[in-house]
């Protein structure tokens, strides 16, 4: 006897809040190389991954030709070509970051688009409680990162999302290493630590950019922004992937409350 309902749009604004809550319960949509060549999404979530062109480009560009350039966000940038990028990309055309865009012009884009958003990455009113997790330790700080995760709107998580992994595989070439022949392959110095001094607070910001001391910022806001980020980008398979414990009862609950729902999520199967 439950309604049914084969679209987003046939659902009240509440159950809609729902199955955005379950967004992020299928792992295998967590990995990059799913259903390469074919049209078929499989988020639970029908508007898929909404990640702004801008933020996603840069940080292809970068994993394609950046990756073993060392003092990657650090070193200084043409001013005049990132404001002729960003410009392109504010008209709404399609760039195309190639190798004879500077990596350095890329990353600062990057930053800057990260830095001026008009709500930060991470929302304002959450900013408090995620600098809270910066005194917990191990499981108990995950857990509380994974519930404020949580509560990200989908274009929010989705971004920060894609950003972790791309800051993780920055990372992850930070020291050089042999390639198959023996020759030296230069590592980039960007450890877990720098990146998350860099875009720290680029992501978690307590006021907006412009506003009256924006740019000040206390010694323990700062330390506990830096530590915040490494954890982020350290775990963020996990703290992105929902058990199949919590989802089950998540299921549990529906049934009891939202039986449409379930119908809806079955026939998405």
């Amino acid at each position: 006897g439950a309604m049914s309902v084969d679209s987003i749009t046939d659902l009240s604004d509440n159950t809609s809040k729902l199955l955005e809550a379950l967004q992020l319960s299928h792992p295998h949509e967590l990995d990059p190389r799913r259903s390469l060549g074919k049209k078929k999404m499989l988020s639970l979530n029908p508007i898929t991954w909404q990640v702004p062109r801008i933020v996603d480009r840069c940080c292809k560009h970068i994993e394609t030709h950046g990756l073993q350039t060392v003092g990657i966000f650090r070193v200084g940038s043409s001013k005049k070509r990132v404001q002729q990028l960003r410009e392109e990309f504010d008209r709404g055309l399609d760039v195309f970051l190639d190798e004879h865009q500077s990596v350095h012009d890329v990353a600062a884009l990057l930053k800057e688009f990260l830095r001026d958003m008009p709500d930060s990455l991470i929302p304002r009113e959450l900013y408090a409680a995620f600098l809270s997790t910066a005194s917990m330790e191990g499981p108990a700080q995950l857990a509380a990162l994974q519930l404020l995760l949580f509560l990200l709107p989908p274009c929010h998580s989705d971004t920060l999302h894609r950003l972790l992994r791309f800051l993780s595989e920055v990372a992850r070439h930070a020291e050089s290493s042999r390639g198959p022949d023996g020759q030296e392959i230069p590592g980039n110095k960007m450890t877990v630590s720098n990146l998350a001094t860099i875009f720290g607070p680029n992501i978690l910001q307590k006021e907006k950019p412009g506003e009256k001391d924006a740019g000040a910022m206390n010694f323990e806001d700062s330390t506990a922004i830096i530590l915040v980020l490494q954890r982020l980008i350290e775990h963020y398979q996990t703290l992105f992937t929902v058990s199949p414990e919590m989802q089950c009862d998540i299921l549990r609950r529906l049934f009891q409350t939202d039986p449409d729902v379930i119908d809806y999520l079955l026939r998405r199967k």
